[in-house]
């Protein structure tokens, strides 16, 4: 098989889908690699390093796209690149479909195979390639939160870790998943006052348990959110409905209670987000301001550590590639069940049943085009 990795596009997206690592991996099981130039360079990998491993590099996407059955990115194809898709090729990247109708119906246009990391799942409910980016921006969001929070980026000038005297910030987590453990772990660490919240009273006996003292476990509902809102400095959303529309927890009518310059970060914009007020933001212009509340809702806050955030996701995508090469995409998924899960559109079909009920379109099991 011919596996293609682009350049990403995305604004300040500077992860790459493999590294040289994985590209001789493939190489050695038999398959072309082609790489565009320098799509390595966000993450400091210089285009030699794939081409000493036997990648072949092109000059641009077109090539790329052009001659690759399989497809490798990290983040969903940009209406720049519709066009350079074609029908029975296969496309393995984040997709969130649910924040995008546009990009659902180009890809049904197009009979392009899309497999999502977001929607692989093992058989213990895990989602093996969404938790590595879950765990960095979980990590990321109280890191952003804590410099929106200073005064000269509008926030309200509130130190999270406070000092002697002064008390530290008050911290509210919606979602107890990989992202909400993770934020609790470090705002935690900063010393802050923290609350996380979730439906599921088993995942708050283990948070209660694993957190340290600081960090206090709520059961969520609208009654214990409205009542966190207006003393909360900073708050967090990463809840997460598996390849569906995050559910919308706090309104504008809510987020009126906030005070002023308190921050929110939305880990959840990739699928809709959980606030009524998030838009999707961009690493150039990450924030805006509702109701005097600061909005941080970046739609690929992993892109700015790429460093760290591109080796964690390819650690983890290369096992499912190299199996989608190795075997074609039809028998992998019908050897892997989690793999099987990742199918969310192919051949003009869609075989997730939320983006088909939420769009409008014929739901088609996976297992009937596989078969």
């Amino acid at each position: 098989m011919i596996v293609g990795v682009p350049k990403e596009i995305k604004n300040n997206e500077y992860r790459v889908a493999l590294v040289p690592g994985g590209a001789e991996a493939l190489i050695e099981a038999g398959h072309t690699v082609l790489v565009q130039a320098g799509a390595g360079l966000g993450t400091a990998i210089e285009d030699s390093e794939y081409a000493d491993v036997g990648a072949e590099i092109v000059a641009d996407a077109a090539e790329v796209f052009a001659r690759a059955d399989m497809v490798m990115k990290v983040k969903e194809p940009l209406q720049q690149e519709f066009d350079l898709l074609r029908r029975g090729q296969v496309l393995f990247t984040y997709f969130h479909f649910a924040a995008d109708e546009h990009l659902t119906c180009a890809m049904v246009d197009r009979g392009v195979i899309c497999i999502a990391y977001e929607t692989i799942q093992l058989p213990d409910g895990t989602l093996p390639l969404l938790t590595p980016m879950s765990e960095v921006a979980g990590r990321m969001a109280v890191q952003e939160g804590a410099k929106y929070l200073e005064r000269p980026m509008e926030g309200r000038g509130i130190l999270l870790a406070g000092v002697p005297g002064v008390p530290p910030a008050n911290v509210v987590i919606l979602g107890g998943g990989v992202v909400g453990a993770n934020s609790a772990k470090i705002a935690a660490g900063f010393g802050s006052n923290v609350y996380i919240l979730d439906i599921n009273m088993e995942r708050l006996r283990y948070l209660d348990d694993v957190l340290p003292a600081n960090v206090t476990t709520i059961f969520s509902n609208r009654t214990n959110i409205r009542s966190l809102l207006p003393q909360a400095d900073l708050v967090i959303g990463g809840v997460l409905r598996r390849g569906a529309k995050a559910p919308m927890l706090v309104t504008r009518e809510m987020l009126k209670t906030m005070k002023r310059g308190a921050v929110v970060v939305d880990v959840a914009v990739d699928q809709g987000g959980c606030f009524e007020t998030t838009r999707p933001t961009t690493h150039s212009e990450p924030t805006y301001i509702v109701e005097g509340v600061v909005h941080y809702c970046v739609a690929n806050m992993p892109g700015a550590v790429a460093g760290t955030s591109t080796y964690a996701l390819t650690n983890e995508t290369l096992f499912y590639a190299r199996d989608i090469a190795n075997k074609g995409w039809k028998q992998a998924l019908r050897d892997n069940p989690a793999l099987r899960l990742g199918l969310n559109i192919a051949d003009g079909k869609v075989t997730l049943s939320d983006i088909a009920e939420q769009f409008g379109y014929p739901y088609t099991p996976a297992e009937e085009l596989v078969a």
